[in-house]
Order: structure tokens, then C-alpha cells, then sequence
């Protein structure tokens, strides 16, 4: 039996596009190509990289709301990529998305007791309604809603009241995954804060295990274990937050990390600005995807895909500088 609750061995998940004017030319856009991570029970990832990099289809595709192109994914040891849908439908009460969007993710024609009642059901369809609102009202209580709330309708919630209402909906299938797709960027500042703790809190009193996916450093490194930063579709490096923030190897991690603020005038570091812009997903560079906007840029990397290597434990980076 694998100690890795999910194993995510070279995943890849194109989206095909049509060429000249009668589409007879098909082209793909490369979402996610090659990407690669295992995690534990309890554990918290923290994926990032710039809009565009692949970040939520790669979670999306996880969770097969996405269908990859190909690759292995491993839940609890169980490949769920071949998986027919009437035994991954069973599955996934294990695995649970919290969407970036709390006004467009829940239904408004459904009041909040309804919203949670459905997913209750896909657990356990034989309960009696007093069991049901229990349920309801335990829910809600755990993610700091008032359960006499429960009638209201998503558009008479405040954004953050909102998410915690997304929250509760994953937390109804008691699942052992929680894929959280930039769940506080929608939200103000003052509100953030609430919405990651409230997610620390439920994963010390359930276990859970989150894969957090976000585009902000600060928060990531706040509320992740470890973190894989992505660029055009694959993950360039891999470590601990400590040994990322402290000292990252990947030239595109090092200019990310420069852009990290910091009041400790003795730690600041000098900002690296990139040359260029991310050059288009479905043309990508051949070679290292980074190379055209790498200052270290050598031949080997207009032509051959790095490989990942271990630079030391737990840190893993996909660079020539360290193969």
C-alpha cells in the first residue's frame, strides 16, 4: 500500500484548436504537460505561477472535471484516469474542489439549506429530514455560519459568507482531498485572512489534505507545507516552504520570490524583472519552456527538456544549471 494519498506521475491535458478558415488544421493548446508531485495525508501543497500557467486545469484535471490527455494520476493508491465514471462518481466523495469564485459557484435558485442537503445526499440518501437539517446545522456551524441562516439564498451573503457556504458544501462528503482553487482571491483583504484560517482550523480538527493553488506567494507560503511553482504548463520546482523562500534554484522561482515584499530591510532582495512575455501554450518553445526569457540561457536549452533533479532532500528543480 503506497504512504502517498495522491501520486501524479507526468500528467498532461491539452485542448484542441482548429487552424484556417474551414478548420482542417488541428493544433493543441498545451494546459498541462508533464506535471508531476505526490502528497501526503494531511498535507497541504501550494501549486502557483502566473495566470495562464496551468494551475486550476491541472487541478481541474486531478478531479477529472477535466479530462487529461494522459498521464497517471493515483488517489489512495487506485488509478483514476481509466477509471469508468460510475466507479469514480463513488470516488469522488473523497475528493472535493472549493471553486475561485463564490457568487458564480453557488446556485442562486437554491437556498443554503437546499445547496447542502444535495450534497449530503450523494453520502448518505437515507436520512429523514430532522436528520438532514442536523447535518445542515452542524455544517454550518463549522465553518462559522449561523445555522438560522440556513434558509437564506447565496445573494443574501456576503463574498466571504459565501465561500464559507462553499466550504461546507466539500466539507458534506467528509473528504479526504480538498483542491482550493484561489478560494480567497475574490475576497477582500480583511476577509482572506478569516477564510485561511478557517481552512487551518478544519484541516487540524478533520485531517484533511488540501492542494491550494494560487497566483499570491504570501499566501501560499502562510497556509502550504510544500510548494510547486508551474510555468507553461509544468512544475519547474518543487520544495518546502522554508527551503523555497530561503533559497530557490529555478531562475523563473528566483524572480518570483524577488517580487515577494519584504519589511526586513537586511533580507530584502534585488527585484529580477523577465525579459519578455510567456510565450503561447499552444506554440511553446522547444527545449526548456523558460529559456527565451532565462538570463543563464545555454544551447542545451534551446533543444533538450530538462529533466528534474534533486538539487537536496525534498527539493526538486527541472533546470540545466543542475542536472
Amino acid at each position: 500500500m503506497s504512504n502517498w494519498l495522491l501520486e501524479v506521475e507526468d500528467l498532461k491535458t491539452y485542448f484542441p484548436i482548429q487552424k484556417g478558415l474551414f478548420g482542417g488544421k488541428i493544433d493543441y493548446i498545451k494546459a498541462v504537460d508533464g506535471v508531476s508531485f505526490r502528497l501526503k495525508q494531511g498535507e497541504t501543497l501550494g501549486i502557483v505561477g502566473e495566470s495562464g500557467c496551468g494551475k486550476s486545469t491541472t487541478g481541474r484535471s486531478i478531479l477529472r472535471l477535466i479530462n487529461p490527455t494522459g498521464g497517471s494520476v493515483k488517489f489512495a493508491g487506485t488509478e483514476i484516469t481509466t477509471m469508468p465514471q460510475n466507479e469514480l462518481r463513488k470516488l469522488r466523495g473523497r475528493m472535493q474542489i472549493v471553486f475561485q469564485d463564490p457568487y458564480a459557484s453557488l446556485n442562486p435558485r437554491m437556498s443554503v439549506s437546499a445547496i447542502l442537503s444535495e450534497a449530503l445526499s450523494v453520502r448518505n440518501d437515507h436520512t429523514n429530514s430532522d436528520d438532514r437539517k442536523e447535518q445542515v446545522n452542524h455544517l454550518l456551524h463549522l465553518v462559522g455560519l449561523n445555522p438560522n441562516q440556513a434558509d437564506r439564498f447565496p445573494h443574501e451573503f456576503s463574498g466571504g459568507q459565501r465561500q464559507r457556504v462553499g466550504i461546507a458544501r466539500a466539507l458534506a462528503v467528509q473528504p479526504d482531498l480538498i483542491i482550493a482553487d484561489e478560494p480567497v482571491s475574490a475576497l477582500d483583504v480583511s476577509i482572506q485572512a478569516q477564510i485561511l484560517n478557517l481552512l487551518q482550523d478544519l484541516q487540524e480538527k478533520l485531517g484533511l489534505t488540501f492542494i491550494f493553488i494560487s497566483h499570491d506567494l504570501g499566501v501560499v507560503k502562510h497556509f502550504s507545507d510544500r510548494i510547486a511553482v508551474m510555468y507553461l504548463g509544468g512544475v519547474v520546482e518543487i520544495a518546502g516552504k522554508q527551503q523555497l523562500f530561503s533559497k530557490s534554484y529555478h531562475p523563473y522561482s528566483q524572480a518570483l520570490m524577488s517580487a515577494v515584499p519584504n519589511l526586513n530591510p537586511l533580507k530584502r532582495r534585488e527585484r529580477i524583472v523577465l525579459r519578455g512575455d510567456v510565450p503561447n501554450p499552444a506554440n511553446p518553445p522547444q527545449g526548456c519552456t523558460f529559456h527565451l526569457r532565462c538570463v543563464y540561457c545555454m544551447d542545451i536549452c534551446k533543444s533538450v527538456r530538462p529533466l528534474s533533479a534533486e538539487v537536496e532532500p525534498g527539493h526538486v528543480v527541472a533546470c540545466h544549471l543542475y542536472a
